[in-house]
Formats: C-alpha cells, structure tokens, sequence
C-alpha cells in the first residue's frame, strides 16, 4: 500500500473519530477542534517516519509526546493531547480497525508540569519592607504579608483566620484548610511581632463590626481574597516583582524551609497537604536551585 493511501486511510478515520465526537458525545465544537489539532499533529509527525496514523505502536506514540514536551508545549497540553490519542485508539478499537489501544499505559505528564514561581530572600525581604509601617494599614499589611510568609498559608486560609485561631503566646496559629482540617502551624517571631503590633493599634480602630475576623478592612470587614490580591499586587510592583500571586509566598515559604534544612514531612504537615507527593515539587525546585547556584560559581561547571 503506497503511502499516499495510507495518509489517505488514517485521515477518513480521524474524520469519522471527530465526527463521533460531536454527534454521539456532543462535545462542543471548541473541544473537538482542540482533538483535531492534537491528532493532526500525530499525524503528521507520524507520516514524517512513514507511519500510518492506525498502525502506530507505543513507543512512537510516546516519542511524540515527548516531541510536544521539548517543542515547549505546556503539561496541560500534553494532558490534553494524551485524552485525544487515547480517545482515538479506543475507537479504533471498537470500530475493529485495531486489536488494542497502544496509548492505554502512556502516563500523564505529571512530572513535566512547570515548577511552582519561588522567589528570592532578597526579594521577599524586599516586598515585606515595601507597606508603610507607620500608617495603620501599612502596619496591617506588614502583618499579613509577615504571617501569609511565615507560615505558608493559603490566601483563603489567611482571610479567613479568626481570633481564637491565634495563639501567637505560644508560638503558633491553628489554620483551617480544605475540607475544615485543623492543622498547628509555628508563627516565627518576626511575624509574632508585627501580628501582635497590629492587633493591639490598629484593629481595634478598625473593629466596628463583633466580627472575629484576625484582619480587616477599611469598612471593619473581614478582608476579601479579592482585596487580598491587589494589596498584594500593588507591594509587588513597589518591590519590584512582576506577576506576584498569595500561592508565591507558599510556595517561597516551603522551598525556603527546605533550604534551610527543614524536612520534607514537617513541611508537608505545615502546608497542609494529604500527599507528601504533593509537596515533593518543592525538592525539584531545590534541586534547581542548588544546580543554578553549582553552575554560577563552581570553576568546572
């Protein structure tokens, strides 16, 4: 068979495979596009090792993948791509076309996904410096900034800590996180200091609600994640730092820890996570790091 009839072949069946999508599942045109776009792609990378689209084995298909990945194709596009191949060969298979689907065992690219944005201790001393400490919401932002660094909290966490959540005396805070889980997260006495400064001047003026709520705003509300985000924001352009978001700080927070000689289990009991393979991302932008720092000064790098 020449391979203009193979090419010929693998694009009817890649029709009728798109056409299902629509009719039978109803996906919306916009999905069924982006498929058509992922399986052409295979196709054509295919053609190019005078392959035929229906008779690719495993590891041709997972080469591709590959291929996407050094081509700077992100993680969610490779996922995608991966639901489409797969998506394709199970029709094959009920259509009769193929004995097995060869993309069943290709993994998710769970490890090719971007490393969380960390910044630097100069940075972050940087942006904790930039609230005016001498004006009542500077001091208040001061201790957001301060504790939100400090303990790795999420941004929804910290808006919504309440008084007796606090036990700054001893040292720690109870956070509340997914799912209502109760977890202890030590508070350094840097943060200890400017949390404490604040709730003695300045959220007392502020309280015009019996609201327990650890931070409010200028209306005696409990701060909003949105209004959390712009004060954020607007300290990150005083600092100098572009695209600054609340999930930065934790994720500086815990690959600092780690720099520091903390262990992967007590940061994962202070982030919060169920999985420590979740926190395990931290170790890979450690390992960056040291690799960057090895690169900068060792003579032989």
């Amino acid at each position: 068979m020449s391979d203009s009839t193979n090419a010929s072949v693998s694009e009817r069946l890649l029709e009728r495979y798109l056409e299902s999508l629509s009719l039978e599942r109803g996906l919306s045109p916009r999905t069924v596009e982006a498929y058509g776009r992922d399986l052409k792609r295979l196709l054509t990378g295919l053609e190019r090792q005078e392959v035929s689209l229906e008779a690719a084995a495993p590891d041709q298909l997972a080469a591709h993948l590959r291929e996407l990945r050094r081509g700077g194709l992100s993680p969610r596009s490779i996922s995608r791509a991966l639901v489409s191949i797969r998506g394709f060969y199970a029709h094959l298979v009920e259509l009769g076309e193929r004995p097995d689907n060869p993309a069943i065992n290709l993994s998710q690219p769970k490890l090719w996904r971007r490393l969380p944005r960390v910044l630097g201790e100069q940075q972050i001393d940087a942006l904790l410096q930039a609230p005016d400490s001498a004006s009542p919401y500077g001091l208040r932002d001061r201790a957001m900034l301060e504790l939100l660094y400090a303990t790795g909290l999420r941004v929804s966490e910290l808006v919504q800590l309440r008084l007796p959540q606090l036990r700054l005396d001893v040292g720690f805070i109870i956070a509340l996180g997914k799912g209502d889980k109760e977890r202890i997260v030590p508070v350094g006495e840097s943060a200890e200091h400017w949390v404490s400064s604040y709730l003695s001047e300045v959220r007392p003026q502020l309280a015009r609600t019996r609201s327990d709520a650890v931070f409010l705003s200028r209306l005696g509300r409990p701060m909003t994640r949105q209004r959390f985000w712009q004060i954020l924001r607007e300290y990150g352009q005083a600092a100098g730092i572009k695209e600054l978001s609340p999930h930065v700080l934790r994720h500086s927070f815990a690959t600092h820890l780690l720099e520091h000689g903390a262990d992967l289990r007590s940061v994962q009991a202070m982030l919060g996570h169920a999985d420590i393979s979740t926190t395990q991302i931290y170790t890979h932008i450690h390992a960056r790091r040291l690799r960057s720092l090895y690169d900068q000064h060792h003579p032989r790098s």
